[in-house]
């Protein structure tokens, strides 16, 4: 796929004061109780103090007609990885099996989509706020301190389409992003999932190789991939869901998670519990659930995928852009939120830890 792409910028200056506190606010050293109220987005069924108590809920983007729909997914364990008698198995990397337990949290119901991604990379919420002359709240205050993409240096949809279609091409570090930005928008804390997360919230309780059993005769029923696809990603939910709800867990677009991706690395997260391999290279970092474009034994719960360097092909920035994969064109994400929020000490030293830090050249 050939593409004119002309280099433009938009400089955003990431504000570091108000970084800082934003942290300070938000984001409680010991426990999430000790929040300031003021820069909590009132949401009465985001309120839970234990697994019994969690419900699905809408998470409003503020100041847009948007919201993400949140499912609560039952902390448990589970066995990781695809059985040496699987079909279609990779036998260098999704073996051993192997348990694994996982804390509970809340999960997008759907991939984050362009009217959701854009509100955040284009400041649609801030726009929309100024334009009606509405009073800044907190949460406006902390916004402008999380830094934003420079601008799409071509039309980053491919021409496949916006709106409730999902957002797509993005790096794993501005998915990252704007997860820091859901965080300080709403004051509740959010991430990408784990590889460990997503398998368990895909699987939903079953063992076979997908969802939905292990027939791949069937997949079309569950999700968008190469046969049916028409050659383009297509707008998220219309596919039956998997048992716990989320859809498009199969298909349509692959995911980020957090984790680096290794070959080896089910060998040294044997019996562990929410196991995340922290990135400590920019590449290959793990994608999961396979694209529009791939055979459905990629799209199956155990498969995993690295990224390369390869997905920034077209991008003819030097340097090449923090932001964009020019060339991953079926790559995308959803949000997490765990029960129990960590601290800023355990976001530190696991959860939001990366490497390479990533800056941008303009900034």
């Amino acid at each position: 796929m050939q593409r004119l792409i002309i280099p433009t910028h938009r400089l955003i200056i990431p504000a570091v004061l108000l970084i800082s506190l934003a942290s300070n606010l938000i984001c409680s050293a010991t426990k999430p109780a000790e929040r300031n109220p003021e820069v909590i987005l009132p949401v009465p069924d985001a309120i839970a103090s234990n697994e019994s108590e969690m419900k699905s809920y809408s998470e409003p983007i503020e100041h847009t007609e948007y919201k993400i729909e949140m499912l609560p997914i039952p902390g448990g364990t589970f066995v990781m990885g695809s059985s040496e008698v699987e079909a279609n198995r990779n036998a260098d990397d999704e073996g051993p099996t192997h348990e694994v337990k996982v804390d509970p949290f809340w999960m997008g119901k759907c991939e984050i989509t362009w009217d959701q991604y854009e509100a955040w990379v284009n400041q649609m919420d801030q726009l929309r706020r100024k334009m009606l002359s509405l009073p800044a709240t907190p949460r406006d205050a902390l916004v402008d301190g999380v830094s934003k993409p420079t601008e799409e240096y071509t039309d980053m949809s491919f021409g496949m389409g916006r709106g409730s279609y999902p957002a797509i091409c993005m790096t794993q570090h501005a998915a990252r992003t704007y997860c820091e930005w859901l965080s300080v928008k709403t004051g509740r804390y959010y991430r990408l999932p784990t590889e460990a997360e997503w398998e368990y919230a895909c699987r939903a309780g079953t063992k076979t190789a997908y969802s939905f059993g292990d027939d791949p005769s069937v997949i079309g029923d569950y999700a968008w991939y190469y046969d049916n696809s028409e050659d383009q990603y297509q707008e998220v939910g219309q596919k039956k869901p998997n048992p716990w709800g989320l859809h498009d867990m199969h298909g349509n677009v692959s995911e980020w998670v957090l984790d680096q991706y290794a070959e080896d690395f089910y060998l040294k997260s044997k019996g562990s519990a929410n196991p995340l391999n922290i990135p400590d290279q920019l590449y290959p970092r793990v994608v999961r659930g396979g694209g529009w474009d791939e055979d459905p034994e990629s799209l199956r719960s155990a498969a995993r995928k690295a990224s390369s360097e390869d997905w920034k092909e077209q991008d003819p920035q030097l340097p090449q852009s923090i932001w964009y994969h020019t060339d991953a064109l079926s790559v995308g994400f959803r949000v997490v939120r765990p029960l129990t929020e960590p601290t800023d000490e355990e976001k530190a030293k696991k959860w939001g830890k990366t490497a390479p830090e990533q800056k941008d050249p303009e900034d």
